[in-house]
């Protein structure tokens, strides 16, 4: 089920006033009651504690919403390290995991006490000439022909990430006689996937190897980061992934192979970012142009550069024009930007009610994945962030970028001194 967007007309109209469209807009209300709803599914669980992906929501007010409600940060970069730092999330609070990583980001890892997660067993060595090699260490598991990914992650086998089945013993092996005394495991394997029963595989996979380590290695696996990947209903009438179905999943193999292995207590993690914040956010953008061709277009001034995923992947953002809710849905139409790319579109013959230049239209669920994901081409300006707070009011918490942003790197009087 969609969540209605939480403003009237009238507010929206006021809005505009200082803040122009494209603008993407959050609410505070309803990011902490689904905070709250995902801690108590799970509550179960020895030391649950998930760690929101920042890559979803980079986003430091969000980032201190959510540790408010208990939630660390998941980094895979050293700008998401310190967005983290910056929100108060320190230390073990912290899960880095990176790929292809640089130095001086498992410096700032090893630094903040982070936990980290490694990705190929070659950074064993690497990561212990950079930054030494900490007491705690985990590695993420790549399960290859075991376990089938989705189509927005593609399949483990193509996947960059993560170690094989027959390195990761490898891995743990040599970890111990480096020192190691404390471990985790890793895995993710999907991306926006709301079948229950594969997230239920996912932990019985890792459950059962946390038992074969144990057999084979004598190794006592601390916790296992049972990954993200639980999805969002992106569509109208499209069914929610039932949390307490996949926690009582859960619970079943915990008992079943981790008790019943006297393994227990088994700390239990993940790292989701979509399904905390997805929901609770919304692309508001104004119809500029309405274009009559071959199709009909109608032309917003928001564009690729906000909101990636319908040009990049093909996905389906739900759209609603602020104050004809109520009106048929008559006219079909392509949403597109001004993009030089004809891959710049929100949505493709979609019906809509008829519009006219002016209207405000709503993109659901674009609090995950959104403005995270923006950039800069064709001179694109990237768009503000607005926070819905508790009491009603407004909070700006990323500004619109301005041209003097978008040229900063660029050195005028060195261009105006130089022979061509």
């Amino acid at each position: 089920m969609l969540n209605q967007f939480p403003l009237s007309s009238e507010q929206i109209d006021q809005i505009t006033r200082k803040h122009p469209t494209p603008f993407h807009l959050y609410d505070e209300k309803l990011i902490r009651k689904n905070a709250q709803k995902f801690y108590k599914a799970f509550s179960w669980m020895p030391g649950f504690k998930n760690y929101f992906a920042v890559k979803a929501l980079p986003n430091p007010f969000i980032l201190k919403i959510l540790k408010e409600e208990g939630m660390g940060a998941d980094c895979s970069s050293l700008s998401e390290l310190i967005l983290a730092q910056k929100a108060g999330i320190t230390e073990e609070n912290i899960m880095f995991t990176s790929n292809d990583t640089p130095a001086e980001e498992f410096v700032e890892a090893s630094n903040l006490g982070a936990i980290v997660n490694l990705d190929d067993i070659s950074h064993i060595e690497f990561l212990e000439n950079c930054a030494g090699f900490p007491e705690l260490i985990s590695f993420r598991y790549n399960p290859g022909p075991l376990k089938e990914g989705n189509v927005i992650i593609g399949n483990p086998e193509e996947a960059k990430y993560g170690l094989t089945r027959e390195q990761i013993f490898e891995a743990y092996r040599i970890s111990k006689e480096k020192g190691a005394k404390r471990f985790g495991l890793h895995t993710m394997v999907a991306s926006n996937e709301l079948n229950e029963d594969y997230h239920i595989e996912t932990a019985r996979m890792l459950f059962e190897l946390v038992v074969e380590l144990k057999e084979r290695l004598g190794l006592k696996i601390e916790f296992v980061d049972l990954g993200g990947g639980y999805g969002i209903p992106y569509r109208p009438g499209q069914k929610e992934i039932d949390l307490d179905a996949v926690s009582a999943g859960i619970k079943a193999e915990y008992d079943r192979l981790i008790v019943a292995n006297d393994l227990h207590p088994l700390k239990i993690v993940m790292e989701n970012g979509r399904m905390i914040t997805g929901p609770y956010g919304w692309l508001v953008t104004k119809v500029r142009h309405i274009k009559m061709i071959y199709r009909d277009y109608a032309g917003v001034d928001a564009s690729m550069a906000n909101l990636m995923r319908p040009g990049m992947y093909g996905s389906y953002h739900h759209i609603t024009v602020l104050g004809k809710e109520d009106r048929v849905c008559d006219h079909k139409y392509d949403v597109t930007g001004c993009l030089c790319e004809n891959n710049d579109k929100f949505a493709v013959e979609r019906m809509l009610p008829e519009l006219e230049i002016g209207d405000i239209l709503i993109i659901h669920s674009t609090g995950a994945h959104g403005h995270a994901m923006g950039f800069n081409y064709n001179g694109q300006l990237r768009s503000a962030e607005l926070l819905l707070r508790e009491n009603g009011s407004l909070l700006e918490i990323r500004r619109a970028e301005t041209l003097d942003d978008y040229f900063a790197t660029l050195d005028f009087e060195k261009l105006e001194k130089e022979q061509f």
